[in-house]
């Protein structure tokens, strides 16, 4: 059965709802224990994209509140605690237990508690007398948010940002590539799978796979193991592969502008835990849910957004039809809402209308839903001529660069300040080479409109240092290595690997190309020298070459911040694929490009290049 991470997730969200025993048939938690759900803000958004407030009720939960705020005592009830293992949460349960707020305390933590703060809350409960309370403390691994069935974050922020900071020090580094681990640890341990780990040599891909190899292999050595797959399975397609990169392996797609529906709505409207809000047509705003129950979405959220807009148009069209037919099957008129007159012996005509009533309302209000988004997208596009970017962009990839006149055309023409930022950071990593009369003449224009360019600097910057690297012969070279570690930190290595990976003809990112040659396991120069890591076997096997696939399965991880244009990417290639395969896809944290260029710019500021200070980036 294929990997289903969001099914999985929501099966040990509902035990834990059912105070973690196991849970009826369908799903649902026992509904006769009536129980308080008590959660901090991360673990608030894990819950909500896999249950709604109406679901929490089918488990039983009849109040729900975050754990910082005040609570009055609900002392014939237990409460199901969900939050991370942090000093505060710890002692505002303390405080709880304390208080006699609840009959019981069934307390779940994100991820593994650490010793000394489970000390810290035995200790505490021992004080209060209130030990007797506590009756279960369970490590739940579920330190990550699914988005949909294929797509996770770790909901780490400014995880880029920390992993190329040049002043960060070795125990920084360490301490948020432990964060991450632990993550993609949960991960595993949800779906019960030990993966093959494949990742390019150097920078934060290898140092993450590296020590999650050890974490998994540490835990495999303990007796109550998370893993349940078993250790004698001798196929490698029975296994995963967890493909890791870096997100400087392919810097052009946290910034480019692109065309489809769920990358634009996401990167125009700020589409948030699968949820939105638009201005409504009266004013206000209208709040709107995204995501696999939405039957529209789940169809056509890869399209391009003219076909997309086709797509609505139609299911108006045959909407329209269908309530016609309905009328005129009744007595009414075409076009007209039927009144319930003249049907009088036309029984069987009025039950079957009345039994459409409910599916063809729920098809409006998809269709009302997704026009209201598309017209506000489509007056974006208009403004910022979001196309004629996307476009450009994707040719200036595909042919190494741009015409000096469309360059300069594109950045005094139409879009705000960050859409002309990104075009020309995209402008810089797509030339084969630095021209400095050109980019002398994209920095005026960018100043002409008030730009704050830190971001272009910093990326310039890393690019002048790549074709540096690139020419320096063999002597000089670990020179100009030592001297950049210490201008740019930990990551370098990755940054000078892969600052500009190139579209393809068929605009296949590198990141899938790679994937796929990952999975298919064969010889391959674009893979050939990536590592290879199996927690399974003897550290001194784990290159062995029979498990280089090929592989029905990939868990591809991004460090440093995704997008749902390389996740759409992904999935276009499981559809094309014979035989069928797989691919989940996930990230420290799923960012717009705005929000990616907002953490190049404070690189840019922390190295010095010019311009004002920036805010930290926020999501």
């Amino acid at each position: 059965m294929a990997l289903n991470l969001r099914q999985r997730q929501t099966e040990c969200i509902a035990r834990m709802l059912n105070l973690n025993q196991p849970v009826n048939a369908t799903g649902m938690a026992n509904e006769e224990v009536y129980k308080m759900l008590i959660y901090d803000k991360y673990c608030q958004n894990i819950l909500s994209p896999l249950i709604h407030v109406k679901d929490l009720r089918k488990h039983g939960v009849t109040l729900f509140f975050l754990i910082d705020k005040d609570r009055k005592p609900v002392p014939d009830v237990p409460a199901v605690y969900f939050v991370q293992p942090t000093h505060a949460n710890i002692q505002r349960i303390i405080a709880d237990t304390s208080s006699l707020l609840y009959d019981s305390f069934h307390l779940n933590f994100s991820s593994c508690i650490p010793r000394p703060l489970l000390e810290d809350l035995a200790s505490g409960a021992v004080n209060s007398d209130s030990i007797h309370r506590i009756s279960k403390v369970h490590d739940q691994y579920l330190e990550f948010v699914t988005l949909e069935d294929n797509l996770f974050s770790l909901a780490q922020k400014s995880s880029y940002v920390q992993l190329n900071d040049p002043s960060a020090g070795d125990r920084e580094i360490e301490e948020i590539i432990e964060k991450i681990v632990g993550g993609l640890f949960c991960v595993l341990a949800t779906l019960a799978v030990v993966p093959i780990i494949r990742c390019p040599r150097g920078g934060p891909a290898e140092m993450v796979a590296s020590a999650l190899d050890q974490r998994l292999r540490d835990h495999l050595l303990s007796k109550n193991n998370l893993f349940t797959e078993g250790g004698n399975f001798v196929s490698s397609f029975q296994r995963p592969v967890l493909c890791l990169f870096d997100r400087n392996f392919e810097l052009s797609v946290g910034i480019q502008h692109d065309f489809r529906y769920q990358p634009l709505v996401h990167d125009v409207l700020g589409l948030r835990l699968n949820r939105l809000n638009v201005p409504g047509e009266k004013g206000g705003m209208k709040s709107f849910e995204l995501d696999s129950s939405d039957p529209f979405w789940a169809a056509n959220w890869s399209l391009a957004f003219p076909e997309v807009a086709g797509e609505i148009e139609s299911q108006l069209s045959k909407y329209k039809k269908d309530v016609d037919e309905v009328n005129r099957r009744t007595g009414g008129n075409d076009g007209t809402e039927f009144d319930g007159t003249d049907v009088i012996g036309n029984t069987k005509h009025l039950m079957s209308a009345v039994n459409s009533l409910p599916e063809l309302t729920a098809r409006k209000q998809v269709i009302d839903k997704h026009t209201n988004i598309a017209t506000v997208l489509l007056g974006e596009i208009k403004e910022r001529s979001l196309d004629a970017f996307a476009n450009k962009e994707y040719d200036m990839m595909a042919r190494g660069g741009i015409d000096q006149k469309e360059l300069m055309g594109a950045l005094r023409g139409k879009g705000t300040k960050m859409d002309k930022l990104r075009f020309a950071i995209m402008y810089l990593i797509s030339s084969e080479s630095i021209n400095q009369g050109e980019v002398e003449l994209v920095e005026a224009a960018l100043r002409e409109s008030e730009v704050d360019t830190r971001a272009f600097q910093y990326v310039k910057k890393i690019k002048s240092l790549n074709v540096s690297l690139a020419s320096a012969n063999s002597a000089s070279r670990s020179n100009i290595v030592d001297w950049a570690e210490k201008l740019y930190g930990q990551s370098i290595s990755a940054v000078t690997a892969g600052v500009k990976n190139l579209l393809s003809s068929d605009r296949q990112l590198a990141l899938t190309r790679t994937v796929e040659a990952l999975m298919e396991g064969k010889p391959n120069p674009e893979v050939d020298s990536y590592l290879m890591f199996d927690p399974r076997a003897p550290k001194s096997s784990s290159g062995s070459s029979h498990l280089k696939g090929p592989f029905k399965e990939a868990i591809v991880f991004m460090v440093g911040g995704g997008n749902y244009v390389e996740y759409g990417s992904l999935q276009e290639l499981v559809q094309r694929q014979q035989p069928t395969r797989h691919v989940i896809y996930g990230t420290t944290e799923i960012l717009t490009g705005e929000e990616f260029v907002e953490q190049l710019a404070l690189l840019g500021q922390k190295m010095g290049l010019g311009g004002a200070p920036v805010a930290a980036p926020t999501q």
